[in-house]
């Protein structure tokens, strides 16, 4: 066989595996309709090739939910957010891909038949797009529940190390303390990273970050365009849309019987999405690489 067939072979074998993939019937369990989520979904179905049905559960019971995924009798449930995946942990007939679930190792028991991308993304490749978007950044100040964020932070310190970047990190046990551990790290930081800590940060302790920043001139590098809005500066985020291609990817090898050569997986988002509060940048006097910004952006 000749090269040039050989190639003809191997596009025609992937677009049969594809095509078959795709015949498969799709429900999406989705917990609440949400415009993340609905990108997500979006996601899904471009990388899938095919529409998808929807049911959202914020609006019916979970035994409603249940009995009408037994009438619809799909090949596969996606499910899309935290409470979605809850729901869909319950079905033991049919193979589940999560999506947009924070951290869903804390749902799940090790069921065979689950698997999906998380909308965790890994802390080394955060603090990469950090550097890449402020590459004069040498010190990194945090505060952090162990119990909450411990995992994180662990190897946050480890990637940091790599790249030669300071880590302040102070443990926090109860919200009340984080106005004294900010004020210790006064002068020890050139940014701060808010983290999505429900033990440090809240709404009474986001404000006292919020002022630490604008009094020190300390930027925040946050979560939530909610903090991005209030007045941190940068964010790093996930990608829905990309979110759902990768579940969209996942259940074409599920459906196909590709994904049994590996087993189960659980993946974390592979692409970040950043967003700049460019009037608190220019307020704290902040040099942003914009070429880095576009550069993101347009992968998007």
């Amino acid at each position: 066989m000749t090269k040039r067939a050989f190639f003809i072979f191997c596009l025609l074998l992937l677009s049969a595996t594809g095509s078959a993939a795709a015949e498969k019937r799709i429900l999406a369990l989705q917990s609440v309709a949400i415009a993340p989520y609905d990108q997500a979904v979006r996601g899904f179905e471009h990388t899938y090739g095919a529409e998808i049905q929807r049911l959202m559960i914020s609006e019916q019971k979970e035994k409603n939910v249940l009995k009408k995924i037994q009438e619809l009798r799909p090949d596969m449930v996606l499910a899309v957010g935290r409470d979605a995946l809850l729901v869909a942990s319950r079905i033991k007939t049919l193979p589940v891909v999560y999506a947009m679930v924070l951290n869903p190792s804390s749902l799940l028991a090790g069921e065979q038949h689950i698997n999906g991308v998380s909308m965790n993304l890994p802390p080394e490749k955060q603090l990469r797009e950090l550097l890449r978007v402020l590459p004069a950044v040498q010190s990194i100040g945090l505060l952090y529940d162990p119990a909450q964020t411990g995992i994180f932070v662990q190897g946050l310190r480890e990637a940091a190390g790599k790249m030669h970047v300071n880590l302040a990190a102070l443990e926090v046990h109860r919200s009340r303390d984080v106005p004294l551990a900010l004020h210790r790290l006064k002068g020890k930081a050139d940014i701060f990273w808010m983290l999505p800590d429900i033990t440090v940060t809240t709404p009474a302790t986001a404000e006292s970050m919020l002022l630490f920043s604008l009094e020190n001139k300390l930027p925040i590098l946050t979560f939530s365009e909610k903090y991005l809005e209030l007045g941190a500066m940068l964010t790093i985020g996930i990608d829905p849309f990309d979110i759902g291609s990768q579940a969209g990817e996942m259940a074409q090898k599920i459906l196909s019987g590709n994904i049994g050569k590996v087993g189960q997986q659980h993946v974390d988002a592979r692409k970040a999405s950043i967003s700049v509060n460019w009037e608190i940048a220019r307020k704290l006097g902040m040099a942003i690489d914009q070429k880095a910004i576009r550069n993101n952006r347009s992968n998007r």
